[in-house]
């Protein structure tokens, strides 16, 4: 029986703390993603990164995305730290995020601990160029009926700064 695909970082684990470097009060890079157990036939990958608890965790009104990216050669292990354009496999297209970015966006949630789920889809296909504002919804689309294989990771996070906090009579910015 072949192995299941499994997603990990070396940088936290499933359910843990996502470390601040990765999110919109650190450095704002994508952390190192890796993967393993790819399933049989598989012709490329697509990764989706939401915050299904979006504002508000104790009243969730939407699923914000982060990162959304497909054409993943399975070829590809996984995704380096600060995955840019640049670095990405070749092929590797990135669609738009909540933040109107074709980027990682990292977490800064308004309120609470959100949970943050990095989905890896294996698929039967190379999907057709989406183009540059391809939303997370337009890629779940198009995979629809060509997903093989599917792994998540959860990481969780919760402002640790809030602005005008840091110093006696900071204002807002």
């Amino acid at each position: 029986m072949p192995k299941p695909l499994v997603l990990t970082s070396p940088r936290f684990k499933d359910g843990d703390l996502i470390p601040i470097a990765y999110t919109g009060e650190g450095e704002d890079i994508s952390p190192p993603l890796q993967w393993t157990g790819m399933p049989a036939g598989t012709k490329s990958l697509a990764l989706i990164v939401e915050d299904p608890d979006a504002p508000d965790p104790r009243n969730p009104q939407m699923t914000f995305s982060h990162w959304v990216i497909y054409n993943i050669p399975p070829s590809a292990q996984g995704l380096p730290e600060g995955a840019t354009p640049d670095v990405l496999p070749e092929g590797a297209r990135q669609g738009q995020n909540d933040f109107r970015r074709q980027d990682y966006g990292g977490p800064m949630p308004p309120v609470g601990m959100h949970r943050y789920f990095f989905r890896l889809f294996a698929l039967d296909t190379v999907l057709p160029d989406l183009g540059r504002a391809a939303s997370r919804t337009q890629l779940r689309e198009a995979m629809e009926g060509h997903i093989l294989g599917e792994a998540e990771l959860i990481g969780l996070y919760t402002k640790v700064h809030h602005r005008g906090a840091e110093s006696p009579g900071a204002s807002p910015a």
